[in-house]
């Protein structure tokens, strides 16, 4: 009896090995595939977005955002998804494209617009901690660099002025506080949500 107790257990613990080993081969193979439908997504939008210092202007002529800050955030569709622009972080090597939905099939893909507008100075972007999408988050400084463009090639620059930890109920907190901008995503394991806000600065 003991015996067969002791093989039963053993080969739940098997199972357990297995099931654990397939979970952590199902995330790498699910990271590198958000990781390559990125960079397809960035091969095809640098050809729909202008640079920022491409964007040609007749002399006095002022931004559309400027004129109607309350517009709709234009977008562009590549592979059948709405992209309102671009979000570029040096100091974690980031460079992506942000979707101008949020839902979570949306979150396996790219980066998604939680909510706001660059042009009300209220954007909230969120993602999945995949290394490759919001997973270094949590190694911003103080005064590290932000940079969004918008399909319109108009750059926001902006400065990490604070980092946060909330709880997954918190949702109202993440849309608080007046910050220009706002990033956010799940740590392992979903528990919390690494938050970080950025004021706007002047680009150099």
């Amino acid at each position: 009896m003991r015996n067969k107790k002791g093989l039963i257990l053993i080969t739940l613990g098997i199972l357990l090995l297995l099931g654990a080993a397939g979970l952590a081969g199902y995330n790498i193979w699910d990271e590198n595939r958000a990781a390559e439908s990125v960079e397809s997504i960035l091969r095809q939008m640098d050809t729909l977005i202008p640079r920022p210092d491409e964007v040609e202007r007749p002399e006095g002529m002022i931004p559309d955002y400027l004129l109607a800050p309350k517009m709709e955030m234009p977008t562009v569709e590549v592979e059948e998804n709405r992209y309102i622009g671009c979000i570029t972080i040096p100091a974690i090597g980031i460079d992506l494209p942000v979707m101008g939905e949020w839902n979570y099939p949306n979150l396996k893909i790219a980066p998604c617009r939680y909510a706001g507008s660059a042009y009300l100075d209220d954007l909230v972007i969120c993602a999945h901690n995949y290394a490759h999408h919001f997973g270094g988050l949590s190694r911003l400084s103080i005064g590290d660099r932000v940079e969004f463009t918008d399909v319109d090639g108009n750059l926001f620059v902006y400065s990490v002025a604070e980092k946060e930890q909330l709880n997954p109920d918190e949702a109202a907190r993440m849309l608080s506080g007046g910050w220009d901008l706002s990033l956010f995503t799940c740590t392992l394991g979903g528990q919390y949500r690494v938050t970080i806000r950025c004021e706007r600065v002047e680009a150099e």
